[in-house]
This record gives C-alpha cells, structure tokens and sequence, in this order.
C-alpha cells in the first residue's frame, strides 16, 4: 500500500505528454498534425482515464484503511530555510481527484464532437489536458508554495480557455475580467501565505497547524495578526469560487466553449477556492471571527447568486450564477464547521451541474444547426422553446439535472443540500431562513430555465431580433410566426398570450407586453457546413450525436446514485456511511464526529420542509411559464388578478425593481465600472499628465534651455583667446568681491 501512495506524484503528470505533444508537433510538422486532429482525442481521453483509475483505487483504500499518506523531498536549502515539495494523499486529495477525472472524461469526450468543426480543435484539448494537470497538482499538493504554483497555473488555463475565441472582442475581455479579478484575490493569498510563514516558520499543513493552533492556546502570538493572514487566505478563495463580492467574472466566464463552462464549473477553478478553505480549516476553525464571515460572505453568496439568475436570458449565464449560489451553499457549510456536509454537496452539485453545462451544450449545437454560430441567437432562452420533440434524450438529462439542483428526492443534490439547511437552523435561524427561501429560489430559476428552453414561452422583446424587418428571429419559437396584432399587458408579473390555432393561453414573468405567434411551423430551412463541408439541412433543432449523449447520459447516472455515498441511515452500532468512513480521518483532524446516523422518522420530519419549499418553487415556475392554462377558470382568475386596483400598481413595482435588480446583475458590475474602473483610469490620466508635463517638462525644460543658451553664446564668441580670458577674470572677479562684500 506504501508503494502505492509514494508514486502517487505521477497524478498530476500522466495527462501533460498531450499539450507536450500537441505544441511540439504544431511547431515541427503542422500539416501532419492538423491533419490528424481527431485523433488527439483519444490520448487526451485515455491518459485521463488512467489517472481516473489510479485515483479510484486510492480512494477505495482512503475508505477501507482510513489513512493519510505524505512523501515530500528538499527542493532547496539554504541555513534555516528549506522548501519542499511532496504530495499528500488523505481523503480530500482522493474525493477531489476522483471528482476531477470522471468529469473531466465526460466533458473531454463531450467536446470532441462539440468542437470537431473549430480552427482550435487542437489547441483546445491542449488547454483542456493542462487545466485539469494543474488541478490535479493543486489537490496533491502537500504545503502552501506547492499550491500557490499550481494555483496560478489554474488561473492561467481558466484565461486561456475563457478567452479561447478571444477574436471575439466580448471573449477577450471576459478573460482579461476574470484575470484581473482573480488577481485581486490571488494578492491576498500570497500575502496569507508569506504572514503565515513568519508566524510557524513552516509551509507544510500539518506543522503549520500544530505550531499555530499552540500559539493561540498559548497567547504566543497577535491574535489580529493572525486573523488578517487568515483573511487573506479567504480572499484566495472568495475569487476563485466566484464568491461575493468577487463574483463578477463569473458570468462572463460563459463567453468560451460550452464544454470550458462545464469543467470550471463543476470540477476545476471554481472547485479550487472550496477546495482551499476545506483543506485550511483546522486553521480557519480555531478563528471565530473567520468562521463567522466566511458564513456571511457564503450566505450573501447564496441570496445573491439565486436573485440574479431569475430574470438571465442566456442560459449559460443562469447556470453561471446558479454555480455561485450553490458554491456559497458548500462555502456556508464550510463555515458553519459541517465539513462532511460541505464535500457532500460539492461531489452532489459537481456532477448535476457538469450535467447541466453539457445538455446546454447539446441543446446550443442543435440550434446552431439552424442559426448558424451566433451566441446571442442560439444560447439566448427567449428564443428557443418547444425543444421536447426535438431533443428527448437532452431534455430529460436536463431535467433531471434540474429536479436535482432543485433538491428533488431521491436525486444527488437533495441528499447533501438538506443536510446543509438541517445544519443552517442550527447555526443561526436568520441564515436558515435565507438558505431555505434561496432554495425555493433555486427551484424557480431552474424549472425557468427548464420551461423557457424545452416547453416554450412566447416573449415579444424578441418580435424583431436582429434589428431587421426580414430577420426570422422574432420571437422565442424559431419555428413558430408571428401574429399581426399585440396585447398590451397591463399586469406586468401576468401576461395572456393566446395563440391563433389552438387558443392556448401562456404565463409570462415580468414582459411588458406580448405578439400573438401562429403554432404552425413555418418553412425555414437554414444549413449547417461542419468542418469538412458537408452540408446537412435541418428545419427543426435535431438531437446531438452519440459521442456527445454518452457523457449525458453518464453524468445522468451519476446524478441518481452518488447521493447514495452519503445517506446517512444508520443505527447506532451500524457502520458509517460510505462518506463518513472516506472521511474519518479528515473528521478526527478536526475534533469532529463522524458519526451523522439519523433515523428514518428524524430524516422524513427535516425533509418535508425543504421539499416542500422546491416544490413552491417549481409550482410558481409552472403558473407562470408552463404553457397548459387554457381554460376558462384560469383566465377569469388572471382577470381577477390585474382588477386589484392600487395593489396592482405597488405589485408592478415591486416586480418591476426585481426584474431591473435581477437583470442588470445587481448594479454590481455597473458600481465596480464606475468606482474602480473609472477611478483607476482617472488616476493613470493624471500620473500620464504628472509624467509628461511635470518630469518630462523639468527634463525637457533643462535641455530648450541649455539649446537656447548655447545658440546665443555661440553668436557672442569672437574667437580671439585673451578676450575669452578677459571675460573668466571679470566673472571670477565680480563672484569674489560679492562673495566677500555679502558673506562676509
């Protein structure tokens, strides 16, 4: 067993040969290997896989011996100072690799038929192979300076693959935005690290808890001191998990491939920062006052990310932010100490989101079979709809995912969110409540995204798309036509929409008004030329193609079962759940008990409440979405509602600010433009103007004037030496009699 733990190092190394590879063969024989492109998917995939298999077979030791296992080497010495690199296997190394393989084989396989027709189809599973390198080095590594390197390298592959199509000038500044902001927290942590150096004298994770926690008993040490250092480790993590207030480049982050989006968003950097305050919390837990913010930092975090997806159009953007919502629910566990709970939802959540990215991933390749690649047309909800018959197999892989994230039983997310709201009414009532009603959010949001992309809501912002009287994209139905006369609405939360053939009425969530659409399909056929010119015409959005089903319906599986590691339906004297045994040496780090058996009847009696909350949320979703209110009781009580005089009025405004809040990301990025970006801009025009007017002109100044002097000296000068000697005698003459006359 030791043997096998001493050559785990090679983990993070066996997916690199491809980028080697990649780079080498682009350099020295471009034509061969852009001829045999398709082929370098499968060294990617199978390299991978090998990985996977090794982090599978230390995992089930973790769960069988309950171990933690470090081997470390000197880098460099120098008198007292000694560096050194290693790799630690415990049971957060072995959940996080195993999480970053499966997902990583799923999104890789995924991406060879989603990326078959781009230019970059080579340069893209290079970034792919070295981001998930550098994340497997990051969680293998044994002491701060080892991942703080693979930190940035992390960093450095999430710029790359953001900006992929960085001709794209939205593109190119989503990644400048998510560099610059993940610099911010970047700073922080190595500031942390350096402060927690001069404290312990020590990088390593174990000595650097010891000594630390025996400063603090002992009163040894400024406690102040240490909570900045803290703080700042926390700032690391607050960035890179898309935590508030360092949110912002999140949802900019979906301007590159769908595939990119699913691997940071389940597995990779956003699972990094969860990751750094999981594997630093027997430092962070014997500081109160870090635990209590990274609390309130993770529940703001919740609230915020739930209210700002509820009114996104594209439907990567939604998910983008459902990402930040749910991250900040593992984040609160986290800070409420629940530290089985917190890797619970973040193995539950990477898997159902993983799924989400990829079946929006299928659903934005069948539609641009018919709008060609255009983002704001083919990831934008509000104009698809009525994909059920088009795409069956994505369609119920989506809403599975979905009833997931919403914490439906018995699928992954139900089992770990409902635990984190169990532990959440314990901690504080106030930061249960917020939990609680930013999961009915949650379901809301989600059946949105669910109902607007697969069963169809008619929006009449998108009467005429593209700004042109011939465009085609004038409503959410690309297939749908669009009907002569508009209904204003007067209600702003309800809007009728009644269609001409079938005289169904439709719910609507905050438009202001709304085009009758004809249900009969018109004939528009528009064509899709892959990357070898074959030319296929589709009139409807088609089904995706097997090589990008199998990682759906993988991830599906995942999506039903993995919840089942840690239901936690023991009896006393039984063992574990499989979770708590993966953990238990993690938990005894931390003074825990691993022992989280409940019983049926305590189990049923915490469920009800929060199902029922997704269940209020999904029901509101279908009164206002789900296109099946036809009869004429429904449409009597939609009149009721908009008779209600001046609370009517106080409702539309109430409607109106979340809409305005929920859409324009909170004011947030507008505040940060025009107090950071501004201002820092302000500055650079003044130091520019200090610089040239001032320094360049003192600089400047000194050298006209020294021109000037000497084009008039010249003309003074006669050539003759006595004069020139007769005029040195008179200066120096004249200097010393003032000099004796006035110093004297």
């Amino acid at each position: 067993m030791e043997d096998t733990y001493q050559y785990a190092w090679i983990i993070p190394f066996v997916p690199l040969p491809v980028p080697m590879l990649l780079g080498v063969g682009l350099l020295l024989f471009p034509t061969a290997t852009k001829n045999l492109r398709r082929m370098w998917a499968f060294p990617s995939v199978f390299l991978l896989s090998i990985v996977m298999i090794f982090s599978g077979y230390l995992a089930i030791q973790q769960i069988n011996s309950s171990s933690i296992y470090q081997y470390v080497w000197s880098w460099t010495i120098n008198n007292d100072f000694s560096l050194e690199f290693g790799h630690l296997i415990d049971p957060l190394t072995s959940i996080m690799s195993v999480l970053i393989t499966t997902v990583g084989i799923m999104v890789l396989i995924f991406s060879d038929n989603y990326m078959s027709h781009d230019q970059g189809y080579l340069i893209f599973f290079s970034y792919m192979s070295f981001s998930n390198t550098s994340m497997l080095g990051l969680v293998t590594s044994s002491n701060l300076i080892q991942i703080y390197i693979f930190w940035e390298l992390v960093g450095m592959c999430s710029y790359l693959l953001i900006g992929f199509w960085f001709t794209r000038p939205i593109a190119a500044n989503a990644c400048q935005k998510a560099f610059v902001t993940n610099r911010v927290g970047d700073f922080g942590l190595l500031l942390g690290i350096l402060g927690l150096y001069w404290i312990t004298g020590s990088f390593e994770f174990r000595d650097l808890f010891e000594i630390l926690n025996n400063l603090i008993y002992n009163n040894e040490v400024n406690l102040l001191f240490v909570t900045l250092c803290t703080f700042l480790l926390f700032a690391g993590a607050v960035a890179k998990s898309a935590q508030f207030p360092l949110h912002v480049w999140l949802p900019d982050a979906m301007e590159g491939p769908t595939p990119i989006s699913a691997l940071i968003h389940a597995a990779t950097m956003v699972a990094a920062g969860i990751f750094l305050v999981a594997r630093l919390l027997p430092l962070f837990i014997v500081i109160p006052y870090i635990m209590n913010l990274i609390s309130l930092i993770s529940i703001i975090t919740v609230l915020l990310g739930a209210t700002l997806a509820l009114a996104q159009k594209d439907i990567k953007r939604s998910l983008a932010y459902s990402t930040m919502s749910q991250l900040g629910y593992t984040m609160l566990a986290l800070g409420m100490g629940s530290y089985r709970t917190a890797l619970f939802h973040l193995i539950t959540h990477a898997y159902s989101k993983a799924l989400l990215f990829l079946g929006s991933g299928s659903i934005i390749h069948s539609m641009e079979a018919i709008v060609g690649y255009s983002p704001d047309k083919s990831q934008n909800m509000v104009l698809m709809g009525g994909l059920t018959k088009h795409v069956p197999i994505t369609k119920t892989a989506f809403l599975l995912g979905t009833l997931s994230l919403c914490g439906i039983p018995p699928l992954a997310c139900f089992w770990s969110k409902d635990e984190i709201l169990n532990d959440s009414w314990l901690y504080s009532p106030i930061f249960a409540i917020l939990a609680c009603s930013t999961a009915g959010l949650t379901a809301f949001y989600m059946f949105r995204i669910y109902l607007l992309t697969f069963e169809g809501h008619l929006n009449a912002h998108f009467q005429n798309y593209s700004g042109k009287k011939s465009s085609p994209f004038y409503s959410i139905s690309l297939w749908g036509k669009e009907g002569p006369k508009t209904i204003q609405n007067k209600w702003n939360l309800v809007t009728l929409l009644t269609m001409k053939n079938n005289q169904t009425e439709r719910f609507s969530f905050f438009p202001k008004k709304a085009y009758q659409i004809d249900g009969n399909g018109r004939n528009m056929t528009r064509p899709f030329i892959s990357h070898f010119g074959t030319k296929n015409a589709f009139l409807y959005p088609h089904e995706s193609d097997n090589t990008m089903l199998f990682p759906l319906i993988v991830l599906v599986l995942f999506t039903l079962f993995v919840g089942a590691i840690g239901i936690p339906f023991n009896q006393e004297g039984t063992d574990l759940d499989i979770l708590s045994k993966w953990l238990t040496p993690s938990i005894n780090l931390l003074h825990q008990n691993s022992n989280n058996s409940v019983d049926w009847y305590e189990f049923v009696t915490n469920a009800i409440f929060s199902v029922s909350i997704a269940y209020f949320g999904i029901f509101i979703a279908f009164l206002l979405y789900k296109p099946v209110y036809s009869s004429l009781k429904n449409l009597n009580l939609i009149n009721s509602f908009a008779k209600m005089g001046p609370k009517r009025i106080l409702w539309d405004k109430i409607t109106n600010v979340i809409y305005d809040w929920s859409y324009n990301r909170g004011y947030i990025d507008a505040f940060y433009a025009t107090s950071f970006t501004k201002g820092i801009r302000g500055l650079a025009e003044l130091t520019h103007f200090f610089d040239r007017r001032v320094i360049d002109g003192v600089t400047n100044g000194v050298g006209v004037t020294s021109f000037f002097i000497g084009e008039g000296i010249k003309y003074v000068g006669g050539g003759r030496i006595s004069s020139y000697l007769f005029l040195y005698l008179s200066y120096v003459s004249i200097f010393l009699l003032i000099y004796y006359f006035f110093i004297f």
